[in-house]
């Protein structure tokens, strides 16, 4: 059965990071856990979406996700592969254009495989720290009270889902307007020159895919690592 928003009890053993859009590019991940010193035996890695197009290694999102230490959201792009496997209602001009030629091409029975895999992911996690709940998602809370979310994920789920992972609106709009019921929200999606926080809401996505590099949120300091959140876009520049 599908879990779309799933509760993860606190770390007893070691540390949990959030980390921006992958895009297929595990191998320079794998090395920024490295340079982070990040241990799998004790912490644990939640990825804010977007695992997979654009980058070279997209197939590798699979194994990935076998990793008893590593918890994903469903972002735009993986909701792409779910709705042209189940519906075929997806632009494929415009997504072979963000990256999706790679799934594109792929044996229908093997988009299959990929489309299930990623139906499965939640499209919310809360994650218990010391200090309370942290939420992660791929690109906006559409709700202000955070423990409304989980309803609305099974009373609106279509619209409160496309929110949660195609909207832009806080950073286009720099919207302070924190999320009531939670210690912090954790999001990726839009690019930023650094991690930046509207209100408690973390933007995390540096594009460590592109020419960027991949921040670190520890969910329970929420101090980000390599470089630390600001909260204005021109204490960036």
């Amino acid at each position: 059965m599908e879990q779309r928003f799933l509760k993860v009890p606190r770390n007893e053993l070691g540390r949990d990071f959030a980390v921006g859009d992958l895009h297929g590019h595990f191998s320079r991940l794998e090395e920024s856990l490295g340079q982070l010193g990040f241990d799998p035996a004790t912490d644990r890695l939640f990825s804010v979406g977007d695992l997979v197009d654009r980058g070279p290694e997209s197939e590798a999102a699979l194994e990935w996700l076998a990793r008893p230490w590593f918890y994903a959201v469903q972002g735009n792009h993986e909701d792409y592969a779910i709705r042209h496997v189940r519906t075929g209602q997806v632009d494929v001009d415009n997504w072979r254009g963000y990256g999706g030629g790679w799934f594109l091409d792929l044996p229908s029975e093997r988009q299959k495989v990929f489309a299930e895999a990623f139906a499965q992911l939640p499209i919310a996690i809360e994650v218990e720290t010391l200090d309370g709940a942290v939420g992660l998602l791929h690109a906006d809370c559409p709700v202000l009270f955070w423990p409304r979310l989980e309803s609305a994920l099974q009373d609106r789920y279509r619209r409160t889902s496309a929110a949660c992972q195609w909207s832009r609106d806080r950073l286009r709009q720099m919207d302070r307007t924190g999320i009531r019921g939670v210690r912090a929200v954790v999001a990726g999606h839009t690019p930023v020159p650094a991690p930046l926080v509207l209100g408690n809401v973390y933007h995390i996505d540096t594009e460590g895919w592109k020419s960027g590099y991949f921040t670190f949120l520890d969910l329970e300091s929420l101090q980000a690592w390599p470089r630390e959140v600001v909260t204005e876009l021109a204490e960036q520049e």
